[in-house]
């Protein structure tokens, strides 16, 4: 059995700064894995668990430059996947969600499945569209927030999973090959051991390439972080009609 899980490399978000005129600098900003990717790892590594060490975990990353980066490329390895195939390309760096969807499509059908498990979204954009349009693209059974994994028969190329709605708890069953959206309540990402990280180093990493031609659908023209404001520092303290009439005006005013 074979299952892919997406990996997007992502910059700590803690050492991006603002530049005076609101752009960002990325520039002391080091490559990591997607903190929600790690969800989707262990989940893989879980599913391995209960069906047999017959399961190869075999991690899809697309980007640019950063995947060159081998301090990533050890610790996605040193987190039970069994082997990393990365499509790099400078022209991936921003990639948008349609094109993702169409390369990680492609990735995917060249490697072979059985099971392909991304998660939620990305610590950087979050836009939730990567995971859902690649597996309409496969035309496979495609679900999103998956909390739990029930139950997984390879006999009979099922799979059972439980997500939780707002006001209700769904079981679902998916018939393999599927592909499933994980989001952060499924488990906790375990950290890697040292015999795990030295593993790392001997596992191997496949460079995939393809002739992808972007849509050009949508132009991303610039990032910039929000206008920064001063505070009012208006404090109001009553529960009478006239402090809630002040607090509506006041309101009014930083909208507009």
């Amino acid at each position: 059995m074979n299952i892919i899980v997406g990996c997007k490399v992502v910059l700590e978000e803690q050492d991006i700064s603002i530049n005076s005129d609101r752009t960002l600098d990325f520039s002391k900003a080091n490559p990591k894995i997607n903190p929600f990717d790690l969800n989707a790892i262990q989940t893989a590594v879980d599913i391995k668990s209960m069906v047999s060490d017959e399961v190869n975990i075999k991690v899809l990353s697309i980007g640019g430059k950063n995947l060159e980066n081998t301090k990533v490329k050890k610790d996605i390895l040193s987190r039970g996947a069994d082997e990393l195939n990365i499509v790099i390309d400078d022209k991936f760096d921003n990639l948008l969600a349609h094109d993702t969807a169409e390369i990680f499509k492609q990735a995917s059908e060249k490697i072979g499945f059985d099971l392909i498990v991304c998660a939620d979204g990305s610590a950087d954009l979050f836009a939730s569209q990567v995971g859902l349009r690649a597996g309409a693209l496969l035309d496979i059974p495609v679900i999103n927030s998956v909390s739990k994994i029930l139950s997984i028969d390879i006999s009979s190329s099922k799979i059972m999973v439980q997500r939780k709605l707002e006001n209700e708890i769904e079981e679902l069953e998916l018939s393999l090959p599927a592909l499933i959206c994980v989001s952060t309540d499924i488990n906790e990402p375990s950290i890697p051991g040292m015999k795990a990280i030295l593993a790392a180093a001997k596992k191997p990493v496949n460079v995939l390439s393809f002739d992808c031609s972007m849509s050009n659908i949508v132009e991303l023209v610039n990032v910039n972080a929000p206008k920064k404001k001063d505070r009012l520092g208006v404090v109001l303290q009553d529960d009478s009609e006239e402090c809630v009439v002040d607090f509506i005006s006041n309101f009014k005013k930083v909208l507009n």
